[in-house]
């Protein structure tokens, strides 16, 4: 089955869609397409890439927490680490709180919230993961030899073998 791109859009439950609809685009250059009053779409020029905030009702105002069930965080494409700095500078001028840049052994990333506190993270790839992602979508790789290249990488990366990812039975 042919699914493109796959992932067709995301939809964020938000507190305050003004506040929200500003951050996405002042901070992050979403461009607004529709306004359904409880509900905003946007579209990010660049890459497509499409984004709701949904405001409900009868929706809690609590502030987010990853440690429910649900979105973890809502991860966005960087082409390189110099685009993460570049992002890393624009968000501080904008007042936006972030992590620095940590390089880890597939790719760097950069972390921040936005108003609401959802976690967003922009990645750059590396290398590594790139040449291995057009791999396994090209060829039919068996699960151990992935396996066993990701523990490889790791290892090289000085990863302790106690915090390798777990060989486990296919679900």
């Amino acid at each position: 089955m042919d699914t493109a791109g796959w992932i067709d859009h995301a939809a964020l439950s938000v507190t305050d869609l003004d506040r929200s609809e500003r951050f996405y685009t002042t901070v992050l250059d979403f461009v607004l397409l529709v306004d359904f009053g409880y509900a905003r779409s946007f579209v990010h020029r660049p890459t497509g890439f499409l984004l709701a905030l949904v405001r409900h009702p009868d929706g809690d105002r609590a502030p987010f927490s990853e440690l429910r069930t649900g979105l973890d965080h809502l991860g966005l494409t960087a082409s390189s680490r110099e685009e993460l700095v570049g992002w890393e500078t624009r968000l501080g001028a904008a007042g936006v709180p972030v992590t620095p840049i940590r390089d880890m052994p597939f790719g760097a990333h950069l972390n921040f919230r936005d108003p609401d506190g959802i976690p967003l993270e922009f990645s750059a790839p590396s290398q590594v993961l790139l040449d291995g992602l057009r791999e396994v979508r090209e060829r039919d790789l068996p699960p151990e030899e992935i396996r066993a290249r990701v523990a490889e990488h790791l290892r090289a990366w000085g990863v302790p073998e106690s915090e390798l990812p777990r060989s486990r039975e296919p679900a």
